[in-house]
């Protein structure tokens, strides 16, 4: 298969992709979005960024050097915040238009004294399934060439799932490119496979849980919770 264009994917699907000062922008003539991880930086800092329900959901102990995957990387905010708490992170992006302003706004980063040391832990697998790359690494894992990842990271979009605002905007630019995802049991149970040693799903607060699976706890905030699942413990 050749190198998919995501200028052309935009394109079909009624956007553009532009290159600006600011950074790789997706439009649709009247909205405009681009991934920038300068905004994250208040959150960054060492007392908030140990606050974060997330970073708590992840939190391992006795690893120097935790791995998770992001198997649903978006536009990487989170992720951005494991690598900032010490983990290396791969993330995983099948559309190729999403990779493209997310690879942007990790190429700015690294520019960004304030951020390059976090990005640096950050590997992004622009346009790769990360269902295949998460029975890729359990094959791995399985033969001994690999160790399990510590966590498995797991945020897709799903139908009916409801945010307001600013939020609200930037989906329905990205869901003219994606839809909703439906693979929920697939992507679980290649999460499982990889024998991580916790799966966290970031879901709204009032949704029902991953595809009927309960967790072994939840970390809940305000608008959302994580549920934490521990299989190989």
């Amino acid at each position: 298969m050749g190198v998919v264009d995501p200028f052309s994917v935009a394109r079909a699907a009624g956007l553009e992709l532009i290159g600006n000062p600011e950074g790789l922008t997706l439009t649709d003539g009247a909205m405009e979005l681009r991934a920038d991880f300068g905004r994250m930086l208040p959150r960054l800092k060492q007392g908030r960024l140990q606050q974060e329900l997330l970073v708590k959901a992840a939190r391992t102990k006795g690893i120097e050097q935790p791995w998770a995957i992001d198997a649903t990387a978006g536009f990487g905010e989170d992720s951005l915040l494991l690598a900032a708490a010490g983990f290396t992170v791969d993330l995983y992006e099948r559309d190729c238009v999403i990779a493209a302003l997310l690879q942007d706004a990790l190429d700015r980063a690294a520019d960004d004294p304030a951020l390059a040391a976090a990005v640096a832990h950050m590997r992004l697998h622009a346009g790769e399934d990360s269902i295949a790359g998460l029975r890729h690494t359990a094959e791995q894992v399985e033969r001994g060439e690999l160790a399990a990842p510590d966590v498995v990271y797991l945020d897709p979009m799903f139908p009916g799932r409801q945010k307001s605002g600013l939020i609200n905007k930037k989906l329905q630019l990205i869901q003219k490119l994606e839809p909703p995802c439906s693979e929920e049991t697939a992507l679980f149970d290649a999460a499982m496979a990889a024998q991580p040693s916790k799966i966290i799903v970031k879901r709204p607060l009032k949704s029902p849980y991953l595809d009927e699976r309960v967790p072994s706890y939840s970390l809940k905030g305000k608008a959302i919770r994580y549920d934490c699942y521990s299989p190989y413990k």
